[in-house]
């Protein structure tokens, strides 16, 4: 006589909800004391936003919008208290600004890596929507490989690598954590308005090279070449000779800028700086950095179906 078959693999919704909860929970409890709303400016032009302690000695990594221009404002900590803080420096052209808040007793957060985040993965929102401080939301990330345009004065900059979720995100919540289901920060929130979208600016390699250097200097030193480029698939037969499928095609070259200098030209294709490869703007924009100023750089380029190799000496980018 046939007898039913239970599936003791599967667990059942009861169970799912319970370990769905156990990792929110666990979550917020490992970030609710590293969370801070910050306030900054007075009357009219207050503003408020959130914070992430991520040393003991009192450095918080914020969005550099939520700071503006202020160079203090006070930090309300989730155990109530009110502390003073000092901005240590902004970067508009990452979204990211570090204060530093003035007190002891603080919990730190850890820092991930955003990079082995999957599409589908569980992520929390901490942060003080509203001011509401120590605000907790879930959701999974929608999509990767995000891109959010970022300014600082007069130069517009594409942050890439931003992370989407479906985690609730409200005004209040940009420059709050973002975290994975082990409680590390993998991203800085950035609420955008209506819709119910969130955006986060990602901790990787880019990120934490861009927070040494606001630790470090206040402020971020960049290379400047002087182009505007999009990504270029390259025809069959410049990819036999260029060894490479794609690169980035200049579509302008700024007056009296560096590769104008040494020669490169628009309609050109820069393939590789240095031997690195690049097909995308932020290939280029990730090897632009405080150490490429001033120092002569080998740009390869296809130019009529010729490569040729062209010296470049980046100067410091300026606001």
């Amino acid at each position: 006589m046939a007898t039913d078959q239970i599936d003791l693999t599967t667990p059942s919704t009861t169970e799912a909800l319970d370990a769905y909860s156990a990792v929110v929970t666990s979550v917020a409890e490992r970030l609710l004391p590293s969370v801070v709303q910050l306030r900054v400016g007075s009357g009219r032009r207050a503003g408020a936003g959130s914070g992430v302690v991520i040393t003991p000695d009192g450095f918080v990594l914020t969005s550099a919008h939520v700071l503006g221009k202020a160079t203090s404002g006070i930090a309300v900590l989730s155990d109530g208290r009110e502390l003073f803080f000092d901005v240590a420096g902004t970067d508009g052209l990452s979204d990211l600004g570090l204060a530093r808040v003035r007190g002891d007793g603080l919990a730190a957060a850890e820092l991930g890596d955003a990079e082995h985040l999957r599409v589908g993965e569980l992520v929390v929102a901490v942060g003080s929507p509203m001011g509401l401080t120590g605000s907790v939301t879930a959701g999974v990330v929608s999509a990767l490989d995000r891109s959010l345009p970022a300014r600082a004065g007069s130069t517009v900059r594409v942050v890439e690598n931003v992370i989407q979720t479906d985690a609730a995100l409200n005004p209040g919540n940009s420059g709050g954590a973002l975290a994975d289901r082990l409680g590390r920060v993998i991203g800085i929130n950035t609420a955008v308005a209506g819709m119910g979208l969130g955006l986060a600016v990602p901790i990787n390699e880019a990120s934490r090279r861009i927070l040494a250097a606001l630790m470090r200097d206040g402020r971020v030193r960049r290379a400047y070449l002087g182009i505007a480029g999009q990504p270029r698939v390259l025809a069959p037969r410049d990819r036999v000779t260029t060894g490479r499928e794609s690169g980035v095609h200049v579509a302008e070259v700024m007056a009296d800028a560096p590769v104008a200098k040494a020669g490169i030209r628009a309609d050109d294709v820069i393939l590789d700086v240095n031997d690195k490869p690049v097909t995308t703007a932020a290939d280029l924009q990730r090897l632009m950095y405080d150490d490429a100023i001033g120092r002569t750089i080998t740009v390869r380029v296809l130019r009529a179906g010729r490569t040729l190799a062209v010296d470049v000496i980046p100067v410091e980018l300026r606001d």
